[in-house]
């Protein structure tokens, strides 16, 4: 990731087509270590393309990746069902769960104590 982030600042400060000294300076300017390998292979991948068109492809590629996490499940258990309907009853349940968890702090009130007590 560093040695592309490195490519990426090359090519953002102006240079359209970075070199494995280019990269290794700008890795070197703030005490990372570059390895010839990995620079020698990225720069074997983009040689010669547009860099904002290699990003466009991988946003494509990455559309395609699930993202996992609580949400996506729920909304697409929930989309089949019944469409817009129910995409819109996943956003319904979070408050529910924002309600329960205020209940638990309101309990800790009612215990009769206090912690600086």
């Amino acid at each position: 990731m560093k040695v592309i982030a490195a490519y990426l600042l090359a090519v953002l400060g102006g240079n359209t087509s970075p070199s494995s000294a280019d990269i290794k300076n700008i890795l070197g300017s703030v005490g990372a270590e570059a390895e010839d390998e990995r620079i020698e292979l990225l720069l074997s991948e983009v040689g010669g393309k547009d860099i904002t068109e290699l990003i466009a492809a991988g946003r494509e590629k990455l559309a395609s990746v699930p993202a996992g996490g609580g949400g996506g499940i729920a909304v697409s258990a929930a989309a089949p069902a019944s469409g817009a309907g129910g995409a819109a009853a996943a956003p319904a349940a979070e408050p529910k769960k924002e309600e329960k968890v205020e209940e638990k702090e309101e309990s800790d009130d009612d215990m009769g104590f206090s912690l600086f007590d």
